[in-house]
């Protein structure tokens, strides 16, 4: 199945949706720490979006010509960077989330201890990098030699040569 460049640009504008939601919850969940509830339900569509993302990515390397021709490991070598961090941010979001609600339900201060700023900072920190490796590999994907039909032995030159 070749991708289209008007398919490929609706999955790419969806793709950069999800990441503006991510991007504006991590920045607005904060002002929101007076609702208990409205901090839920951000971090429930956060969480929401950052499965979407990862799902999507998925598929797009799935309908390559290079997944379908059984050549899965090219893949991986060209984006395990990408799937690492996206892995690596869900869990430490996740993770930030539940601490973040369960300090907040336990107590009416809101302190925040030293073990919740360090989790906090690595975790905006990593999702810096989630948004570079994320956007990067969208836009790498889209490259048509992923699509097209080429000679099984010059395929891993051809896809190193993509870099």
């Amino acid at each position: 199945m070749k991708i289209t460049t008007g398919r490929y640009a609706i999955i790419l504008g969806i793709q950069t949706l999800l990441l503006l939601a991510d991007w504006s919850i991590n920045i607005f969940a904060l002002l929101a720490r007076q609702s208990n509830a409205l901090m839920l339900i951000f971090f429930i569509i956060q969480d929401a979006c950052l499965i979407l993302s990862l799902s999507i990515l998925l598929l797009t390397f799935f309908s390559t010509y290079v997944f379908q021709t059984g050549l899965v490991y090219l893949l991986y070598e060209r984006f395990r960077t990408t799937l690492i961090i996206c892995m690596l941010y869900f869990i430490l979001t996740t993770v930030l989330h539940i601490w973040s609600l369960i300090t907040r339900w336990n107590s009416s201060l809101y302190n925040w201890s030293t073990g919740f700023f360090i989790l906090f900072t690595i975790q905006r920190l990593i999702a810096t990098i989630y948004y570079y490796c994320y956007k990067r590999a969208s836009l790498r994907i889209s490259d048509p030699r992923f699509y097209e039909d080429i000679d099984l032995d010059t395929d891993k030159q051809n896809i190193q040569q993509m870099e």
